[in-house]
C-alpha cells in the first residue's frame, strides 16, 4: 500500500482549473519533488493535498484512508504537514512559541521540542527572538521545525529558497539533509534544479495543471527535465504515476 495516493485530483481556482487529473503517489521514506514553471499547478496541488484548498474531483489517500472531504487540522492530526510558500509564521511570537504551537496536532514520534531543535541548530540561540525579526533562512527553518513538531506521516515542503540568499538557502538544504535522513517522507517544490536532484529519489514534472512526465533522478537528465518544464517534450500517456 501507498503511504500517499493521489487519484484524478482536479483543484480550481474559480474557473480556472489549476489542477488537471493528476495521479502521484509517494512510499515510505520517499523524497519525491514537483517541478514546474510558475502557475503550473505545484502549489495549488500540495495545498489541495494537505486540505487548506479543496478538490474539485479526485481522491487523496493516507494509508489507505480516503481523507478528500477531511479538512486541514484534521489531515495535520493524522500527519500531513505543509510547510507553506511564505512561511506564514506568527511573527510576534518567539520561535519556541512558534514551534509550540504546533503540538496541538497531537502526534507523538521522534519529533519533539529537543530533537527539532537539534536537527535546526541555527534555531537554539534565536528561541527567545521573535520570529518575524529572523532572517529568511532562519524564519525558513522554523517553519521546517513546526511542520515537524506535528510528527508528520508526510512533510509537504513549498518553494523553500524563494526569496532567500545563496548562503541562506545552503543553510536550509543542510536543515533538510537531517531530515531526509531521519525517513521522513516529503514532497518537495523547488525552482532550482540542481537542489532537486541533490534531494529528490523521483520527479513529476507539471505542465498548466497536468503531470506530463515522471522518474527517477538517476535515470532523468537536466536537460529532458527542462524539455518538460517548458512544454518541449510530452509523455505517450500525458500522465505520471
Amino acid at each position: 500500500m501507498k503511504l500517499l495516493k493521489v487519484q484524478a485530483l482536479e483543484a480550481k481556482h474559480g474557473l480556472l482549473k489549476a489542477v488537471r487529473g493528476i495521479d502521484l503517489s509517494l512510499d515510505e521514506g520517499e523524497k519525491l519533488a514537483l517541478v514546474g514553471a510558475n502557475g503550473a499547478g505545484k502549489t495549488t496541488l500540495l495545498r489541495t493535498i494537505a486540505g487548506i484548498h479543496p478538490a474539485s474531483s479526485g481522491r487523496v489517500y493516507l494509508d489507505g484512508i480516503d481523507v478528500t472531504a477531511v479538512p486541514a487540522h484534521a489531515r495535520s492530526s493524522m500527519g500531513i504537514a505543509l510547510v507553506p510558500e511564505g512561511r506564514k509564521l506568527f511573527g510576534s511570537m518567539s520561535v519556541a512559541d512558534n514551534l509550540k504551537v504546533a503540538t496541538s496536532a497531537g502526534r507523538r514520534g521522534r519529533w519533539n521540542f529537543e530533537s527539532v531543535v537539534e536537527a535546526l541548530p541555527q534555531l537554539k540561540p534565536k528561541l527567545k527572538a521573535q520570529a518575524g525579526s529572523l532572517s529568511g533562512g532562519q524564519q525558513q527553518a522554523v517553519a521546517i521545525g513546526r511542520a515537524l513538531m506535528t510528527n508528520p506521516r508526510v512533510l509537504l515542503l513549498d518553494e523553500l529558497s524563494l526569496g532567500l540568499s545563496p548562503l541562506a538557502v545552503q543553510g536550509v538544504y543542510d536543515s533538510l539533509a537531517t531530515v531526509a535522513t531521519a525517513g521522513t517522507p516529503l514532497i518537495l517544490v523547488e525552482q532550482d534544479l540542481q537542489r532537486t536532484f541533490d534531494v529528490a529519489d523521483r520527479i513529476v514534472c507539471v505542465l498548466e495543471g497536468r503531470a506530463v512526465a515522471s522518474g527517477r533522478t538517476d535515470e532523468l537528465t537536466r536537460e529532458e527535465v527542462m524539455d518538460y518544464y517548458f512544454g518541449h517534450r510530452v509523455s505517450a500517456s500525458g500522465e505520471a504515476v
